[in-house]
This record gives structure tokens, C-alpha cells and sequence, in this order.
């Protein structure tokens, strides 16, 4: 499977902390710009780059409301980083699995 360019790339948009934390902030529904300011504690500036880019991976869409403009999550660009960890989970399971057995064990 082909790669999205840096810019594009869910997972290059998610790495970051400050996109996260506005990942979170947009869950519970849309946000206005000020909003995520506040909320973030990041500056005008620096808030406008990172939505700029997780808009750019496809992780948020933004609407005009009035003077203020929306930003909601879009929650099914995430389903490439789900699918791809989740193919960890069942790795870690049997390795705490196979610990929990070593340590009943030597009991």
C-alpha cells in the first residue's frame, strides 16, 4: 500500500502532541478556532499550522459559521492508525500471556 505524503499522512499528523491534544479537543463535537486557543493553550498561530495539516490528512473538516470558523473531527482517518496498531494488541496479549504463566510458575 502506497504511503500519502508527509503532509497528508494520518500518521505523520498524529505524531505530534499539540495535534492530539486538539484531536481530544474536538471529540465531543466541533470547535471553534478560539476555542481550541483557549482550550490548547497554544497561540493563535501555532493552532491554525496544526489544523492546517490534521485538515490536510483528512483528520478535520472546517465550515464558516457566521465570523467563526468549525473545526470538527473526522474520526475515519483514524481507521488506518486503528488498523495497524491493532494488529499489536493480540502480540502484546500473548506476551503478557506468556508471562503470567513464567511468573505462576516460579510460584
Amino acid at each position: 500500500m502506497a504511503r500519502a505524503s508527509a503532509s497528508q499522512d494520518v500518521f505523520h499528523a498524529i505524531a505530534d502532541g499539540n495535534r492530539r491534544v486538539l484531536i481530544d479537543l474536538m471529540e465531543p463535537g466541533p470547535r471553534a478556532v478560539g476555542e481550541l486557543v483557549v482550550a490548547s493553550g497554544l497561540s493563535y498561530s501555532a493552532t491554525s499550522q496544526h489544523l492546517a495539516v490534521l485538515r490536510r490528512a483528512g483528520l478535520v473538516s472546517s465550515r464558516a459559521s457566521g465570523r467563526r470558523r468549525l473545526y470538527r473531527l473526522q474520526p475515519a482517518a483514524l481507521r488506518e492508525v486503528h488498523d495497524w496498531s491493532g494488529r499489536y494488541r493480540e502480540f502484546w496479549r500473548s506476551r503478557l500471556n506468556d508471562l503470567g504463566e513464567l511468573l505462576g510458575e516460579q510460584s
